[in-house]
């Protein structure tokens, strides 16, 4: 496990070199087609930070790369450091508590009042948590991410720069969770920030998470979230997509827990969870993306470095990530611009 101290210096050294990274998306069109960002913007995240887990130099400097550009973007941004921990099995089955220090970004735009809509994806990859997982090739330092999740983070920071040019009633924020892929720490963290009247003054999370692999679009609202709500964020976002021919869909409940923010769920916060899946599969419980193919034979690609890479994904899924991000944009940003700023305002 590595020591503070020597993530640190890690970052340090990395970071000399990632001042090309941060510069690699290149200047931005000067009226870029909806999605155009978010594809960037996912295939530089995959391409410069693999490894991103949580504790990681890696998941260091994407953090930084997150705040630097929100920060350009106008919005307040600052990282959030924090303490998290996972227990690790060895192969004789031992057990042990390992800890990471993580790190988030928050970015705030204030609008007329102070209530808020945030948006929010983990930006980390997948940590192995025992032997058997590293003996699997799961997670780990070359892991790339692309679906879970510099997808959700892509389609975010889009959204973000597309909102930074509208003045909104309500506020927003844009939340990169990191310390997901340890037992959804970076949410707990992240709940534990608000105060009291911060929670009442959320009035939806949009969660962001693997848009790419599965086989169509969901939206679903979470288990405690009000069916007032639901019908102004799910079945809009739903409506979006007849009208512009997208494929898209809820699952049999309409609901959804919850994509790693349970703990939001159980304060009650209001939440919308877009995700790429099938819920048509298995169990229906959304957690096989795809039928299980010879290209994807567990049906899902999730943690395998081998598949969630941009070069095996462009291979058998060509076209997808341009795709799902175009469709993610011209769905959510609309949404959000009535959602931000209701008729009649």
């Amino acid at each position: 496990m590595l020591s503070l101290r020597h993530v640190a210096r890690s970052a340090l050294l990395l970071t000399l070199s990632g001042w090309y990274a941060v510069s690699a998306v290149g200047h931005p069109l000067k009226n870029p087609p909806l999605g155009h960002m978010a594809e960037q913007q996912t295939r530089h995240i995959a391409t410069y930070f693999p490894g991103r887990m949580a504790g990681s130099p890696a998941e260091i400097i994407a953090a930084d790369y997150l705040n630097q550009t929100l920060n350009k973007m106008g919005y307040q941004s600052h990282l959030r450091a924090f303490e998290a921990r996972y227990l690790y099995t060895s192969q004789d089955g031992r057990q042990n508590w390992h800890s990471v220090h993580a790190t988030s970004v928050i970015a705030d735009r204030a609008g007329e009042v102070p209530q808020q809509i945030v948006v929010m994806a983990h930006f980390d990859t997948y940590l192995p948590q025992s032997d058997k997982d590293s003996d699997e090739n799961l997670g780990g330092l070359t892991l790339q991410g692309v679906d879970d999740n510099a997808s959700g983070v892509g389609a975010m920071l889009e959204l973000a720069q597309r909102m930074s040019q509208e003045s909104t009633h309500y506020s927003l924020r844009f939340v990169a969770l990191s310390a997901q892929e340890a037992g959804e720490q970076g949410a707990k963290d992240y709940l534990d920030s608000l105060t009291p009247e911060e929670k009442k003054r959320t009035l939806l999370v949009i969660n962001l998470n693997s848009l790419i692999v599965g086989d169509r679009l969901y939206f679903n609202s979470g288990v405690n979230t009000s069916s007032v709500v639901a019908k102004l964020s799910r079945d809009k976002a739903l409506s979006i997509a007849r009208r512009l021919g997208i494929d898209a869909a809820r699952s049999p409940s309409g609901t959804s827990c919850c994509e790693g923010l349970k703990a939001l769920d159980d304060q009650h916060i209001p939440l919308m969870l877009v995700s790429a899946s099938d819920w048509r599969l298995g169990k229906q419980d959304g957690q096989q993306q795809r039928p299980i193919s010879s290209h994807f034979p567990a049906g899902t690609s999730r943690f395998q470095g081998r598949i969630d890479n941009l070069q095996y994904l462009d291979r058998y899924l060509p076209g997808r990530i341009a795709r799902r991000e175009k469709d993610s944009v011209r769905i959510l940003l609309p949404l959000l611009k009535e959602l931000a700023t209701p008729e009649g305002r």
